[in-house]
């Protein structure tokens, strides 16, 4: 793990963290929406991360930190909203403009984040794709809050 993280410019404190919330390191685990192995990838994020057999441990992996790093790069290095929507899905975030209301998600953020010592940002590749909409319009709606309050 630690020597594979880099590789994909994550820190190997997150991903154990997220592989432990996921699965518990249990490499058969499968949820019953189907999301199945270490890092619980879903069918459909497999196929898109190019995860061939989501039963085997290194695809399994590879493929949830491809999809990480790509979360981290389209929420621009918001470590919450990465693993919001890890766990909800990036429609979700984006639909509530934030970690969406879902009690299971909001648990998962908060273990995760408890277990990373609270690191809010992390270093992200903004080549790997456009950052999400979303974002620009929560800096909008905050910057219009600062802009009243002078």
């Amino acid at each position: 793990m630690k020597l594979v993280a880099p590789e994909y410019q994550l820190a190997p404190a997150l991903v154990l963290a997220v592989m432990a919330q996921e699965s518990n390191f249990d490499p058969l685990a499968e949820s019953p929406k189907k999301a199945q192995g270490l890092m619980q990838l879903m069918p459909e994020t497999g196929t898109r991360f190019n995860v061939l057999r989501l039963r085997d441990p290194s695809q399994n992996i590879r493929g949830g930190m491809a999809y990480l790093r790509w979360l981290l790069a389209y929420y621009e290095g918001d470590v919450q909203l990465a693993l919001a929507a890890y766990n909800a899905g990036e429609k979700a975030v984006d639909r509530y403009l934030g970690v969406p209301p879902y009690a299971e998600t909001r648990m998962y953020v908060r273990r995760i984040m408890a277990t990373v010592g609270g690191q809010r940002l992390h270093p992200f590749d903004a080549r790997v794709t456009e950052a999400s909409a979303m974002l620009q319009r929560v800096r909008a709606a905050m910057q219009a809050i600062q802009a009243g309050r002078r």
